[in-house]
C-alpha cells in the first residue's frame, strides 16, 4: 500500500512538474510601455515598435501583450507612478523613451530588462556604464549625434536670407544638450553667427522665451531636444509661426504638427530598431551583454505651408536634399 502510495505521489509530482513546465512555455511576454504624454502623441513611434514586433513575429494580443501607460498631459512627474506600476505587474521587458522614463525605470528595478529608445546620452547621464557593454539592466538605442544642432543652423542660413542671430531653445537639465548646444556653437563661430541660448524648464515659459527671441532680434530658432518640446510642439509651432520665425527641430512630429522644417535622428527607426532588442531580450540575452546603438537614419523634412505663412521662400537646391516636402 506505502509502495503503491508513493508511486501515485511520484507521478503526480511529474504531471504537476511537466505542466509547470508547459505552462512556462508557453508564457505570453509582458511588454510595458510607459509614457507622459497621450499614446495619440507618439503615434508614428508606438505604430513602429509595433511594426518592428510585427516583422519578428510577434503580434500584439496573440503571442505578446504591451502593457501601455500614458500619463496623458506629457508631465514627467507622472512617470515614476508609471513605471512604478509596470514593476508590481512583472513585466518582462520595460521599453522607455527619453532619459526622465528611462531613469525612473533603473531606479524602479535592476532586475526586469529595460530597453531605451530616444536617449541623448545615456553615457553621461549615467544610465548605462559604456555605449560598447552598457552593464546592469539597461540597453537599447541612443540619439547621440551632437553634429545634429550644427546642421541644422547650417539649413537655417541656407534658408534665411542674411541669417545673423538666432535663438536656441533648450534645457539644460537634459542631458546631451549642453553637448549639442556646443556643437551649435562651434557651427556659429565658423559661419558668424551669433546665439541667443534660452533655457526652458517649464512649459510655462513657452511663451516668455519666443518674447525673448523677438527682443534679441533673432532671425531664426533652433530648438533641441526634450519630452518638454515633444508633448508641447502644437504650441512651440503656434508661437514660431505668430513671431514669424523661421524654426528648425530634431523630430519630424513637429513639421507634421505645421512647424517649417527638421532635421535629426530618425525617431520611428529608433523605436522600430527597439523591437530587435526586445526580440533578443526574450529570447534570453542580457543588457548588460547588448551594446548601446547610435543613430544610423537621419531625415530632412519641411514644410511649405509653414514657409508660406512667414513669409518665406525655400532655396529649390534646399528642396532637392528633403527627404520629405510637405505641400
Amino acid at each position: 500500500m506505502t509502495t503503491i502510495l508513493f508511486l501515485c505521489l511520484t507521478i503526480a509530482m511529474m504531471v504537476a512538474g511537466a505542466t509547470a513546465e508547459a505552462q512556462q512555455t508557453g508564457k505570453v511576454p509582458r511588454i510595458g510601455y510607459p509614457t507622459p504624454g497621450a499614446l495619440s502623441a507618439n503615434a508614428a513611434r508606438i505604430e513602429a515598435f509595433r511594426q518592428g514586433l510585427r516583422e519578428l513575429g510577434y503580434v500584439e494580443g496573440r503571442n505578446i501583450v504591451i502593457e501601455w501607460r500614458s500619463g496623458g498631459d506629457g508631465k514627467d512627474d507622472r512617470i515614476p507612478a508609471l513605471v512604478a506600476e509596470l514593476v508590481r505587474l512583472k513585466v518582462d521587458v520595460i521599453v522607455t523613451g527619453g532619459p526622465t522614463a528611462t531613469r525612473a525605470a533603473k531606479e524602479a528595478t535592476a532586475t526586469i530588462p529595460i530597453v531605451m529608445t530616444q536617449v541623448g546620452d545615456p553615457v553621461g547621464s549615467g544610465i548605462v556604464a559604456s555605449l560598447a557593454r552598457p552593464g546592469g539592466n539597461v540597453t537599447g538605442l541612443s540619439t547621440l549625434a551632437p553634429e545634429i544642432g550644427g546642421k541644422q543652423l547650417e539649413l537655417l542660413r541656407e534658408i534665411v536670407p542674411r541669417l545673423f542671430r538666432v535663438a536656441v531653445l533648450g534645457t539644460s537639465t537634459i542631458p546631451g544638450n549642453a553637448e549639442r548646444l556646443k556643437e551649435v556653437e562651434l557651427a556659429a563661430g565658423a559661419f558668424g553667427v551669433k546665439l541667443q541660448s534660452l533655457d526652458l524648464l517649464s512649459p510655462k515659459n513657452l511663451d516668455a522665451a519666443f518674447r525673448a527671441a523677438r527682443k534679441g532680434r533673432a532671425g531664426a530658432v533652433l530648438v533641441l531636444g526634450g519630452a518638454v518640446f515633444i508633448f508641447q510642439r502644437t504650441q512651440i509651432v503656434e508661437l514660431a509661426i505668430k513671431s514669424r520665425l523661421p524654426a528648425a527641430y530634431s523630430s519630424r512630429e513637429f513639421v507634421e504638427d505645421g512647424g517649417l522644417m527638421s532635421y535629426g535622428a530618425s525617431n520611428t527607426d529608433l523605436s522600430r530598431r527597439a523591437a530587435v532588442y526586445v526580440d533578443k531580450i526574450l529570447k534570453g540575452a542580457k543588457p548588460a551583454d547588448l551594446p548601446v546603438e547610435q543613430p544610423t537614419k537621419f531625415e530632412f523634412i519641411i514644410n511649405l505651408k509653414a514657409a508660406k505663412q512667414i513669409g518665406l521662400t525655400i532655396p529649390q537646391k534646399v528642396l532637392a536634399r528633403a527627404d520629405k516636402v510637405i505641400q
